[in-house]
């Protein structure tokens, strides 16, 4: 049978020779169970129809007796934090422009155990705008953000300026609203490099600790981009109940839910994936900041909970936050 999947503009056809499974499931980031639905067999292989939810491309992997792989009939890989998966890319979908730029200089080790990315011949002692970004290691790796940056400077999009690449000792620790990392983080900033502002940028728990940063310390930061926020609420998100940092999460989200009207003001960029279960909190908490006064925007994109989703929206929504923000 032929096994490559083949792609509509409504559904996918997955298909697997049997070389002697018991039962074969997909996995994926689309709808609960995340293993599954299951394939039936199919003359001398396995086989599912699966519909497309509202995304332009899908991550998957197959699980065949309690094994997780790749399709091995499909070549299109995206790498992620977890490993690489299978990837479909539905009609009408287009990968960035911006991603044939250049490569962009390397960043370099900085305060903290963060890298700093810097323009070509750029004064070290110049202060400049500063990106601080969580989960720095995959948004370069992974987002290729450091080249989007490069790309938007030589055009003129931005303004000439730096980006921190941060990653955490213990994620699930640190990027939980834990007071500790705040308070480390604010002071970490100023010995990052010579900066005339701050922003941030970061997706799930590191959206989460840059918003929980900048709410201790209203200083910090004078814009934020916040990509599919783990803003746990238990109305939304008992799925996540058993995270062991939950309710310190939910406490604080439930602190933003109904705070009053901020003292400072900064813009805010949200996104979040149409199929993504962070959507909904998302949208609480884009509503919240902005009754609060903040300049929010909300974009949902057509894709999961993964970085090439987060990637394909840093352009323009990113580009444009950091342009209003510095100039």
């Amino acid at each position: 049978m032929t096994a490559a999947p083949e792609v509509h503009a409504d559904r996918v056809v997955f298909r697997l020779p049997d070389t002697g499974y018991a039962a074969v499931r997909l996995q994926q980031e689309l709808q609960r169970p995340r293993s599954g639905p299951p394939f039936a067999r199919n003359g001398d292989g396995w086989e599912l129809a699966y519909r497309r939810h509202q995304v332009d491309r899908m991550e998957y992997r197959f699980e065949a007796d309690g094994h997780s792989f790749c399709d091995p009939e499909n070549p299109l890989r995206a790498p992620g934090a977890f490993g690489d998966k299978s990837v479909v890319e539905f009609p009408g979908y287009a990968a960035p422009a911006w991603l044939a730029a250049p490569d962009p200089e390397p960043a370099v080790p900085t305060a903290g155990g963060a890298r700093l990315w810097s323009p070509p011949d750029t004064d070290p002692l110049e202060p400049l705008p500063l990106l601080v970004v969580h989960d720095g290691t995959e948004y370069e790796g992974l987002a290729q953000l450091t080249r989007l940056i490069a790309h938007a400077v030589r055009g003129g999009r931005l303004p000439r300026c730096r980006v921190a690449l941060l990653d955490a000792g213990d994620r699930n620790e640190d990027y939980s609203a834990s007071a500790r990392y705040a308070a480390a983080l604010a002071e970490l900033l100023p010995q990052l490099a010579p900066a005339t502002a701050h922003a941030g940028l970061g997706a799930s728990l590191g959206a989460l600790a840059l918003l929980h940063t900048r709410w201790r310390r209203p200083g910090a930061f004078g814009a934020l981009c916040l990509q599919s926020g783990s803003f746990f609420r238990q109305r939304w998100d008992k799925h996540e109940s058993h995270f062991p940092r939950f309710r310190r999460i939910s406490r604080f989200v439930g602190t933003v839910l109904q705070a009053p009207a901020a003292a400072t003001r900064i813009p805010v960029t949200v996104t979040c994936g149409a199929p993504e279960e962070n959507l909904a909190n998302n949208r609480a908490v884009a509503s919240a900041l902005r009754r609060q006064g903040h300049h929010v925007t909300l974009h949902v994109n057509r894709d999961a909970h993964n970085y090439v989703g987060w990637r394909d929206t840093l352009d323009p929504h990113l580009i444009a936050l950091l342009a209003r923000a510095w100039g």
